[in-house]
């Protein structure tokens, strides 16, 4: 039964992680892309390519490994972001840069496609079928006259989902690997009133947490109670067995229980001494038990010769 438990659990915990980190992925967005680049951010090769931002909504650390990016709607897993490379865990709310240079083989964020002719960007889970974001290219950003300038997300991880119209703009600065927009610390407990003036969301969320963790201690500890009964009642009925049914008591290892030899060697020692099997008692002693308040080992009586007595015939 314990094994069983343990099995649930495990389970559970396996779903409700999965489920947490699916949930964390469909968080990424899409933040910010740069098609001409004559003069601004290099890669670790020195070389000046196009390139765009995923951004990190959530506040946990999400892995991308295993994902896939491409520009092809009808090829969706065109790119697959290595699995197992530390850099692709983006910690909460960070940035990770990836640079179309149509270059694979110079590491894991060189895609295998380039800006220039790209129609969109699209962003898939591990799966190669859910899509977490996309966005569409704009054509203006191909022409050399928006050159070393990007569009994005005014604020990070916030706006529309199809690339373009509210939350979108273009960027007086680029921002790769960083923040589009400073944001004052106050944003986000300010952003939190407006969504929940009264409290009720964060209430609400706060006990349904609290009354599922007491819920799933209930369970737990109701089938660790059960599990413990069981066992103690099978112990019951096994002493209950051995006690009515002395010759059915085996050791689990198949021998014969010491309360069956006990036993043996009291029947067999009540039936010598009920034949009057010790006329030859050459091998045998014998002890009889005596109800003295004194040790008989010890008496002068054993220490002196008895005075013979003579029986005479009439």
């Amino acid at each position: 039964m314990m094994k069983n438990i343990k099995f649930i659990l495990a389970v559970v915990g396996l779903t409700l992680a999965l489920g947490a980190s699916a949930q964390s992925q469909g968080q990424m967005r899409l933040n910010e892309y740069l098609i001409i680049n004559t003069s601004d951010f290099q890669d670790d090769f020195g070389q000046q390519n196009s390139w765009f931002e995923i951004f990190n909504a959530s506040y946990g650390t999400v892995d991308i490994g295993g994902c896939y990016l491409s520009d092809d709607p009808n090829n969706l897993k065109k790119y697959a972001i290595p699995g197992g490379d530390v850099l692709t865990a983006i910690p909460p709310r960070q940035h990770v840069l990836f640079w179309a240079d149509n270059e694979p083989n110079h590491g894991t964020f060189h895609v295998n496609f380039d800006l220039k002719n790209a129609k969109e960007i699209i962003f898939t889970k591990g799966d190669g079928k859910s899509i977490i974001d996309r966005i569409v290219i704009k054509d203006i950003y191909r022409d050399s006259s928006k050159a070393n300038i990007s569009f994005g997300r005014l604020e990070d991880g916030i706006g529309s989902i199809t690339g373009d119209g509210e939350g979108w703009g273009e960027l007086a600065v680029t921002s790769p690997s960083t923040n589009n927009a400073i944001i004052d610390k106050a944003a986000k407990p300010e952003r939190m009133k407006s969504i929940d003036p009264y409290g009720w969301i964060m209430a609400v969320t706060a006990m349904s947490v609290v009354f599922v963790a007491l819920i799933l201690l209930y369970l737990i500890f109701k089938q660790i109670g059960k599990a413990n009964i069981k066992q103690a009642n099978k112990k019951s009925a096994n002493a209950a067995a051995r006690n009515n049914h002395p010759e059915a008591a085996v050791t689990p290892a198949g021998e014969v229980s010491a309360e069956t030899y006990a036993a043996i060697a009291t029947a067999l020692h009540l039936f010598i001494e009920d034949s009057e099997a010790h006329d030859e008692e050459s091998d045998v002693v014998t002890q009889r038990h005596t109800d003295r308040t004194y040790s008989p080992w010890s008496s002068k009586i054993y220490m002196l010769r008895q005075t013979p007595q003579v029986n005479k015939r009439n």
